[in-house]
């Protein structure tokens, strides 16, 4: 691929794998900032027009998310509730009545108060700021009677360019016609890379500046795995890769070419998402998150609730295993009945089982309604706890289940310490699973919601593949499975990695599947071992990847 006579390429964090070229498409902009002045307009009009507006635009994204399903659905339907929130329309009016500025002005200044106030929280809430940003822009949008800025409409098929997308955005991209995705900030966790993972769209972000580089219509062809963006690229790799654009189906098992078992499993947010991922060939699930009953509540709910909320996914893979993961409530899922939501640093808080010290009836009423629902359906119920960091907290939870008649009880590595202890916490919890977002959070120190550390955010980073290879050498030890379920499963390349650190299973989005078997199918597990040797040899996330990627040339090959 070249420009001129030298090849142009961008390199940025590859989030979403796979090839798609295309015209580069802008997103449509937002109308800025109102001007701070004083209207002639009578205020109560004025006041009236917000309420229409915020009205207008909740209704469009429920609207939009009654058409979608799944990931895409629940962020929608979240946007249009802060759309609908009488509490920013009620700002907003009373701004025009004391300040006498325009509405769109008032609609500007009372939806950046929020974002201020989310932001300086931290953690779930900081990640909120960027939805109250998309709903003002969108309202002042309806108001001011410009576009509505976001995706454009385009019929032929572009690979859509942006600042950053907000969920909502992401939510609603139509893989058909935006083939590849290039942002110039987020990072591997972010709410974008996650949703394009789901959608199956190539995806780099992070590129920074050089996102200046790329005019719009300029054909542009994005690798997302290897994190890279061709400029004008030739009429051969733009051919090949529109060639590339069947999505790869799994059938199991899961195995790597010389046939090492690897179970390719399913991550599961709610209910309805069991019968996609049992459609989709997992072999199981690896993480059932549970916290969709608990959200958005202001009590706990009860015991029958949750045994009717568990019952289909464990339905949907009968004789097959379910990993529960109890609630994981603090940080990013503050629960008004359980956290505090004044915390200074809730990441590092009270959050996941460490809300059972002060609460022990919840973890306990949870585990009886898991208990419950495993025995009324054939599934293989797994259960594990988040955040766990310390034995003495392993050997409680182990002795938690065990009372409940839940005989498979494990913990998550999410912190270095428990990578450390991980022997210890083997010889008392019968599996672990690896969640790779908050263990790279955790060891770089870097708050994987902030833009700004998107370069630190990356499970590539030899640090934290260290930290794996010492929990798996941990699970070896002991006897004891180690899988992982965070969003670094999800990305071929870095599969072979962890198969060649030791890991027995992966869980990652249900899309992802087909892509991630096929890679381990096409390479034997020594190689996925000498691949596992380079990465942890590299001085850097980028050198590490780099290695991987050079080691294994079916990665190209595959478009991958």
């Amino acid at each position: 691929m070249t420009h001129g006579d030298h090849p142009v390429v961008i390199s940025g964090a590859g989030v979403s794998p796979g090839r798609a070229a295309g015209p580069a498409v802008w997103m449509t902009s937002a109308a800025g900032e109102p001007p701070k002045r004083r209207s002639s307009a009578d205020p109560e009009a004025s006041a009236a027009a917000i309420a229409e507006a915020a009205s207008a635009v909740g209704r469009d994204l429920a609207d939009r998310a009654e058409a979608t399903d799944g990931t895409a659905r629940d962020v929608l339907e979240a946007t249009a509730q802060i759309a609908q929130d009488p509490t920013l329309v009620r700002d907003a009016q009373e701004r025009v009545r004391a300040d006498r500025v325009s509405p769109e002005r008032a609609i500007w200044e009372a939806a950046g108060a929020v974002a201020d106030q989310f932001e300086s929280l931290g953690g779930y809430l900081a990640e909120r700021a960027r939805d109250v940003i998309d709903v003002r822009d969108r309202i002042v949008a309806h108001l001011l009677g410009a576009p509505t800025p976001g995706v454009p409409r385009r019929e032929e098929p572009f690979i859509l360019l942006a600042r950053d997308l907000a969920p909502a955005d992401t939510a609603q991209l139509d893989p058909e016609v935006v083939r590849g995705l290039v942002t110039e900030e987020g990072g591997p966790t972010s709410h974008t890379a996650i949703l394009a993972r789901a959608i199956g769209i190539p995806a780099v972000v992070g590129i920074g500046q050089a996102v200046e580089q790329i005019s719009t219509d300029m054909v542009v062809l994005v690798d997302g795995g290897a994190g890279q963006v061709y400029l004008d690229p030739s009429e051969e790799a733009v051919t090949a890769a529109r060639e590339r654009t069947t999505v790869r189906t799994f059938t199991p098992p899961g195995t790597t070419k010389d046939g090492h078992r690897v179970e390719l499993l399913a991550n599961v947010g709610e209910a309805e998402d069991a019968e996609p991922a049992a459609a989709s060939g997992a072999e199981g699930v690896g993480l059932f998150r549970t916290e969709f009953c608990f959200l958005d509540r202001d009590d706990e709910p009860t015991i029958d609730e949750q045994v009717a909320a568990y019952g289909p996914v464990m339905a949907a893979f009968a004789g097959k295993k379910v990993v529960i993961r109890t609630l994981d409530a603090g940080a990013d899922k503050p629960l008004p009945f359980l956290t505090d939501t004044d915390e200074t640093n809730p990441a590092l808080g009270v959050r996941g089982y460490r809300t059972s010290w002060q609460n022990p009836d919840v973890l306990d009423h949870q585990l009886m309604a898991i208990a419950r629902a495993a025995g009324e359906h054939e599934a293989d119920v797994w259960v594990m706890a988040p955040m766990i960091s310390r034995v003495a907290e392993a050997e409680d939870f182990v002795a938690r289940c065990t009372a409940h008649g839940l005989r498979t009880a494990g913990v998550m590595v999410e912190v270095p310490s428990a990578a450390l202890l991980a022997g210890p916490l083997l010889a008392r919890a019968a599996f672990a699973s690896i969640g790779t977002n908050d263990l790279v959070q955790y060891t770089l120190a870097a708050d994987r919601l902030l833009g700004a550390l998107a370069p630190l955010s990356t499970p590539w980073d030899p640090a934290v593949l260290r930290l794996i290879q010492l929990t798996c050498m941990g699970g070896q030890a002991q006897g004891r499975p180690v899988g992982v379920c965070g969003e670094a499963a999800a990305s071929p390349a870095l599969a072979a990695v962890l198969v060649g650190l030791g890991v027995a299973s992966l869980s990652m989005t249900p899309r992802a599947l087909g892509d991630v078997a096929a890679l381990l199918g096409a390479v034997t597990h020594q190689e996925c071992q000498a691949a596992a040797g380079l990465a942890l040899a590299a001085d850097s996330a980028d050198g590490a990847r780099r290695a991987v990627r050079e080691a294994l040339p079916v990665l190209a090959d595959l478009a991958l």
